[in-house]
């Protein structure tokens, strides 16, 4: 079966806090499918795009709860692996203010399943008969899925296929930050799309200002897009012929920001796919991660395509979507 999208990268349950605040005083954690390249492939599901996964699940049944998510938004998962090993987990901690940090059981830590995809599970006609491949950094702090990963690439790149790069940087995942300095210079060198949140960039480029981000990207890597993710500041967009968009963020009342980097980016590359204006993926991005922060849970918040239109539309944006 083919995919326009194929997602790839780490695979996990968040178990997120019932309530925010230090762990010591939480009473219980609430288990949610999660996985940042994941909750991504559930945003495109959901907006009718079709999206396939290429990861690797534990033979236990956090595995088999996350494979029947996938199933249950439309996710093709016959590029997904069983592997003997356990589900990685990341226990999400949950600021009163909605923002969010993590820690993983996961490599360095644990060897988890989805670090075990291998460069023989990566089919490459699977690959080739899409049109974005999306991972996330996190799959290449560890191998054998780091080279699982550049295997897709490479033959992504070999085939017209956009690879669309998101580093995704959690510290405590890396052995070391000079090896994840080098490796994420090799992603975005490889990446059609390479978005970066303004806290990522500040780490990796020392730079803060969307407009010099992109620069400083657009000089170093020259990318088709990049897409510097502000948060609740919006949206700075520019392509590879120097055409920018920067748009504001839409005001909602912040429940829980889990996932919604990754419905952004979802909204972004589905638009990209169906061929929308950069305003008009820039705004749909927003609006797309403007309703996931309004509720617990990264896929539980993620709408539908009917929501993102009726949300659009509220506030005056005929985009026609």
């Amino acid at each position: 079966m083919g995919v326009n999208v194929i997602a790839m990268g780490e695979i996990l349950i968040d178990l997120i806090p019932v309530k925010p605040g230090h762990y010591r005083d939480v009473p219980a954690f609430e288990k949610c499918f999660g996985g940042a390249p994941f909750n991504y492939a559930v945003g495109v599901a959901r907006l009718g795009g079709s999206v396939g996964a290429l990861t690797a699940v534990g033979k236990d049944p956090f595995g088999e709860f996350l494979l029947e998510t996938l199933k249950e938004n439309r996710v093709d998962v016959s590029q997904v692996k069983v592997k003997d090993a356990r589900t990685t987990l990341a226990f999400v901690v949950l600021e009163p203010s909605g923002e969010r940090s993590f820690f993983f059981y996961r490599q360095p830590w644990v060897e988890t399943a989805d670090t075990l995809l291998s460069p023989e599970d990566v089919d490459p006609a699977y690959v080739e008969g899409a049109k974005v491949l999306h991972y996330s950094g996190v799959a290449l702090s560890h191998s054998p899925e780091r080279e699982a990963v550049f295997k897709a690439v490479e033959t992504a790149r070999q085939t017209d296929v956009m690879v669309s790069y998101d580093p995704n940087i959690r510290l405590d995942l890396w052995d070391s930050v000079d090896e994840l300095r080098q490796i994420c210079h090799r992603a975005m060198s490889e990446a059609d799309v390479i978005l970066m949140a303004r806290d990522e960039a500040e780490f990796i480029f020392g730079e803060s200002h969307p407009e010099k981000i992109a620069d400083i990207i657009a000089l170093k890597y020259n990318p088709r897009y990049i897409a510097v993710k502000l948060g609740d500041k919006g949206c700075y967009i520019r392509d590879r012929s120097g055409h920018a968009v920067e748009k504001p963020a839409f005001k909602v009342e912040v429940v829980d920001t889990t996932g919604a980097g990754d419905g952004w980016a979802a909204a972004f590359e589905e638009g990209l796919v169906e061929g929308w204006d950069l305003e008009t993926c820039a705004v749909a991005a927003n609006a797309f991660g403007a309703l996931i922060v309004t509720k617990r849970g990264a896929i539980t918040a993620m709408p539908f395509r009917n929501e993102l239109r009726k949300f659009l539309d509220e506030r005056g944006f005929k985009t026609g979507i």
